[in-house]
């Protein structure tokens, strides 16, 4: 049992350059993306990540918020799967929260740029596998 899941898997996060995020598809099927890392996070409860507007993920969360979350460690064979639901942020405060200026180069117009906007994730449970075991955890907001 972990002893403390906010250390141990903001950790494992805080050194994964990649995340996976899972949205569901029209059929209702799970459909996975690898995703930059989060640039700001809140714990191992809110994260922010960067992507276009136009993209067919931000399609499928707004249509269903439901999503996941995951990052492995390949070296060490852990992962962690956060459950959670996810707000699809246009608004200048949250854009330029998370934007760095060598951003222009996906988004031309810069953080203004009506492609650009911020996948708002919050995560409620989550699953942390490491050692071959699998632990549930809750997350308290």
């Amino acid at each position: 049992m972990m002893r403390d899941p906010e250390k141990t898997i903001g950790n494992l996060i805080s050194h994964q350059k990649t995340a996976y995020l899972t949205s569901l598809d029209k059929d209702g099927f799970p459909d996975v993306r690898a995703m930059l890392a989060p640039r700001v996070r809140e714990g191992i409860q809110v994260f922010y990540l960067t992507t276009n507007t136009s993209s067919e993920k931000v399609e499928q969360l707004r249509k269903n918020p439901k999503a996941c979350l995951y990052f492995c460690d390949r070296r060490f064979f852990r992962g962690v799967t956060l459950k959670g639901m996810v707000e699809i942020c246009e608004d200048p405060e949250t854009k330029e929260l998370i934007w760095e200026p060598g951003d222009t180069m996906y988004y031309k117009e810069g953080v203004t740029d009506p492609d650009y906007c911020v996948i708002k994730f919050t995560a409620f449970s989550g699953k942390y596998y490491a050692g071959f075991k699998v632990e549930d955890f809750s997350i308290e907001g």
